[in-house]
């Protein structure tokens, strides 16, 4: 790896996130009484894609908007400038990514879709979405109160019952939820601003007519060794996304792709209990806890490398260590590519491995490896307390295979499993060691734990429905 690369400056990238920074910080106070600084802000967005096809369309946005006088469409032109922004961003970073990691790049192809899927019963209630989301930018964040982001509720509840905005139906109401417990805006302290935005510019374009065709994926057949796996916990969600390398069947270039399983949870099911959520659902996860690869057969897969996981589609190989699958096969393997409106930074997850770097701490607590004499920080807080390792293990590693992330400014590592030396012999520690089940004491308790409240629950849950 050309870990010198990680820390020189990126052509034009804080000029990109300046712009993004200002209409970011436009929307705090509310575009329905814009102030001097606000309107600077949006002539900031539109001076940034000057050069684009999008240029004409924003600036006119960006002048109704200072004036107090913007429509729906002007603020949907306005989150199109944000989003391409972000995007130009995201293409940026995964090029020095490229150039880091040396490994080949797959090119972006339009996939097919099923054109049907945006039309039809959905279009009136992606409208009212828009229709909230326009208000939400008028009041600013910190003009939100109770009764403003209630209105969401109906909006959700009639997304909810249609699959095909599920999607759209998720973000709005996750959004809102973060809206709700934060008022009333006038009170915040400090206003999670980028986020927000973020959140904000995604949910008003899934609202488009055709901004979420269902794509209609190929297949793939061959050999998946898998090399980690990142667990995404929330109060009443999880999600496991397991990073493998396919070695097709017919002798293509191996490639790297991904497959998640989410579940519902309560938020008394944590640590390694959330693997008795997520482990029925999908056998990969087994495998992955076992260091076993997985035969598949006309696996359903997206342009971006999501495996459309089919248990009927899969069955166990051969035992697969993860780190000689890294050393082997991973510097060959081709990148996948994020379809053009999911380009943002934090969805940067590329998988490394690193070795003979040194580990240490800096004043605040954070870990660094030093690699060829460049610093790397290491995301300790990302390793999932649902298994064995640990900040301790990673920090006493001799090899470590991660996500490499792009986070507040800089590159970062996200732990997914560490060599490390145990009586004088080289062990692998695993952030999803147990996701197919353990023997490990402390991996014991937290089931056993996880059971009992997942008993309970399902006990009251049975006389709430025979009341």
């Amino acid at each position: 790896m050309r870990t010198d690369l990680l820390t020189d400056p990126v052509d034009g990238l804080d000029e990109a996130l300046g712009a993004v920074d200002a209409f970011d910080r436009a929307l705090v106070a509310g575009l329905l009484r814009p102030q001097p600084a606000q309107a600077a802000g949006l002539a900031a967005l539109a001076g940034a894609v000057a050069g684009t096809p999008l240029a004409s369309l924003v600036a006119e946005a960006a002048d109704k908007a200072a004036a107090g006088a913007a429509g729906e469409d002007h603020l949907v032109a306005l989150a199109a400038a944000r989003t391409a922004l972000m995007g130009a961003v995201h293409d940026a970073l995964t090029d020095r990514v490229a150039d880091v990691t040396g490994r080949p790049r797959a090119e972006w192809s339009t996939p097919d879709t099923d054109t049907t899927a945006g039309d039809g019963p959905g279009a009136n209630v992606l409208a009212a979405a828009r229709a909230w989301l326009c208000d939400l930018a008028r009041a600013g964040w910190h003009g939100i109160d109770h009764d403003l982001v209630a209105a969401a509720a109906p909006v959700v509840s009639a997304m909810l019952p249609d699959t095909r905005l599920r999607r759209q139906a998720t973000l709005l109401d996750g959004f809102a939820a973060e809206l709700a417990a934060s008022c009333p805006g006038a009170t915040l302290d400090r206003v999670p601003v980028r986020r927000w935005a973020d959140l904000w510019t995604r949910a008003l374009l899934l609202t488009l007519p055709g901004a979420t065709p269902a794509p209609t994926p190929s297949t793939v057949t061959g050999r998946l060794l898998p090399l980690g796996v990142d667990v995404q916990e929330h109060a009443t969600a999880v999600q496991a996304q397991v990073h493998a390398v396919l070695e097709p069947s017919d002798g293509t270039a191996p490639r790297l792709v991904r497959a998640a399983v989410s579940a519902p949870k309560p938020d008394t099911v944590v640590g390694a209990g959330l693997w008795q959520l997520l482990r029925p659902r999908m056998s990969l996860l087994g495998a992955a806890g076992e260091g076993r690869a997985m035969e598949l057969d006309a696996m359903p897969v997206t342009a971006e490398g999501d495996l459309v996981w089919d248990d009927e589609r899969a069955r166990p190989g051969e035992p697969a260590d993860a780190f000689a699958t890294a050393r082997v096969v991973l510097s060959a393997a081709t990148d996948p590519v994020t379809t053009p409106l999911d380009r943002h930074p934090a969805r940067i997850a590329v998988p490394v491995l690193l070795e003979g770097y040194g580990a240490e701490h800096e004043e605040g607590g954070t870990l660094t490896f030093t690699v060829a004499g460049h610093r790397l920080a290491v995301d300790t807080d990302r390793v999932p307390t649902a298994g064995p390792l640990t900040p301790d293990a990673v920090a006493a590693s001799g090899a470590c295979l991660g996500l490499l992330r792009w986070d507040a400014g800089e590159f970062v590592l996200q732990p997914l499993a560490v060599e490390t030396t145990v009586r004088k012999k080289t062990v692998a520690v695993h952030a999803g060691a147990w996701a197919g089940g353990t023997t490990d004491k402390l991996g014991v308790r937290a089931e056993k734990a996880a059971t009992d409240s997942v008993t309970v629950l399902r006990e009251r849950a049975g006389k709430l429905l025979r009341a």
